[in-house]
């Protein structure tokens, strides 16, 4: 975890049983006042690692708990997820996250 310029930078790294082999990278959302974009591109497996940049500093553990419940759900590995936050609220993390999976879906390659 690190400060600079009012934004916190977390990183988390899970073990992951799904690689989902090459994709072009997925962007969902759009960094604004209450909002979130979620980045997916192709990672190192068997881990998905997230790196996360937030205007709401101060909150790790629901962070963790955000992600520990999508990676539960998900289980992703060789991924690399960027998220840039402007202050969104738990369920919208999980809604766009899911959303980025879902675009994944009817875009990944073999």
């Amino acid at each position: 975890m690190s400060f600079h310029a009012g934004i916190e930078t977390l990183d988390f790294v899970f073990s992951g049983h799904r690689p989902l082999g090459r994709f072009a990278p997925v962007l969902v959302g759009v960094v604004g006042s209450g909002n979130l974009e979620v980045l997916l591109e192709p990672g190192s497996a068997p881990h998905c690692r997230v790196h996360v940049e937030t205007s709401a500093r101060g909150f790790g553990p629901i962070w963790q708990a955000v992600l520990d419940d999508f990676q539960a759900r998900h289980d992703l590995a060789g991924v690399q997820v960027s998220i840039n936050d402007m202050g969104a609220t738990p369920a919208v993390v999980s809604l766009r996250l899911d959303q980025a999976v879902a675009e994944l879906a009817t875009g990944a390659q073999p």
